[in-house]
């Protein structure tokens, strides 16, 4: 047997619901998840969190703080992650951190990306190299800096003969097209997954999301509010493409919901579902008529909104990645743990056809424990 090739991916994406923290071994063909830890948000940090994405809140003082504060709750985790395991912090490699994203702009003229959570504090306080910071060499050739999976579900999931898509949802949703033969991988972000459905659960119920997509199932989607919010101009845009919270936001949800406040709040639930839904399944339509697809992030989890997306996906066999053989929940969080590898072995990660950059780069820094 071949010594082991251990490396920790850190994910915590724009629902903020915890850090995935994931224990990954690359030395056979296929990654092989060892184990894996969700570190829960405390509240006062998630609320300093939301607080930075509001631009009008912005304050250099609460960013340098969060920075920290962030690198000290990746560090738990990933310190929770080990104790859970016989492997030790010296037998890790390195540590692939994607950070908190707090603002994504790459469509400026000086287009920028800020993901926070120290690496050089998640470094000191687990004992083990980190590389973090993936994005912006990306940005800085060009690129979206955004979706980064693509290249590691093309190594991962894609098989001749076979037309794919993985779509990941998480409070963004993004595909990644996998033709099955010799023509270029896409991906890009579609629109919103979770975001808005869960801003609108917290707002109306008080709670931090909606289970199986139960309440959204309870209500009856509004029409005219549906064809409303699809006419967002970035559903329009041509790929290369990426968003976050800074279009798909509940400042613009309440604009939209404006001239309809005389609806049952789960009719706009179930509403808010099926946006995201249609956008989805608007731009796998367009990819190809038909094929396979298999998801992954917390959107995996939601029966209602797999129900719906699979009646408007006709010519799609859809299950969750799971049934490939990677748990449908950790994609991401060993994603990153693989963008860390691939920084290791001096090796690019980026797919130019995906993120618009000018060519292929390693990506992330490194910043060392000792």
């Amino acid at each position: 047997m071949s010594k082991p090739e251990y490396f920790i991916g850190l994910m915590s994406g724009t629902s903020m619901d915890s850090v995935d923290a994931v224990l990954v071994d690359f030395s056979a063909k296929q990654p092989i998840l060892i184990a894996s830890h969700a570190e829960a948000i405390p509240k006062h940090l998630l609320k300093g969190l939301q607080h930075l994405c509001q631009p009008e809140t912005d304050e250099i003082n609460r960013l340098g703080r969060l920075d920290r504060s962030v690198g000290q709750l990746f560090a738990q985790a990933v310190n929770n992650l080990l104790a859970k395991t016989t492997v030790t912090a010296a037998e890790v490699i390195a540590i692939g951190s994607h950070g908190q994203t707090v603002r994504h702009m790459p469509n400026l003229e000086i287009g920028f990306t800020l993901q926070i959570g120290d690496p050089n504090t998640i470094a000191i306080e687990t004992n083990i190299d980190v590389i973090a910071d993936f994005r912006r060499k990306d940005i800085a050739l060009g690129g979206q800096g955004a979706p980064l999976v693509p290249a590691f579900h093309e190594q991962v999931f894609a098989q001749t003969g076979h037309s794919r898509v993985i779509l990941n949802i998480g409070g963004i949703a993004n595909v990644t097209y996998l033709p099955g033969n010799k023509d270029q991988v896409l991906g890009f972000d579609t629109g919103p997954g979770n975001t808005l459905i869960d801003a609108f659960i917290q707002q109306a119920l008080g709670q931090s999301f909606d289970e199986g997509g139960a309440w959204a199932d309870s209500g009856t989607s509004h029409p005219d509010l549906l064809k409303q919010l699809l006419l967002h101009p970035y559903f329009a845009l041509a790929y290369p493409k990426s968003t976050g919270k800074e279009l798909f936001n509940q400042a613009w949800l309440e604009q939209q919901l404006a001239d309809y406040s005389h609806l049952d709040q789960q009719d706009i639930q179930s509403t808010l579902l099926d946006l995201t839904c249609h956008s989805i399944a608007n731009d796998i339509n367009k990819l190809a008529p038909k094929g396979e697809l298999f998801v992954c992030g917390g959107g995996a989890l939601n029966k209602a909104l797999m129900q719906r997306l699979a009646t408007l996906v006709p010519g799609y066999k859809v299950d969750t990645t799971s049934a490939l053989g990677v748990d449908a929940k950790w994609v991401e969080g060993i994603a990153f743990a693989w963008l860390a590898m691939r920084h290791h072995h001096d090796l690019p990660a980026n797919l130019p056809a995906v993120t618009g950059a000018s060519r292929p780069a390693v990506l992330g820094g490194r910043f060392k424990a000792r």
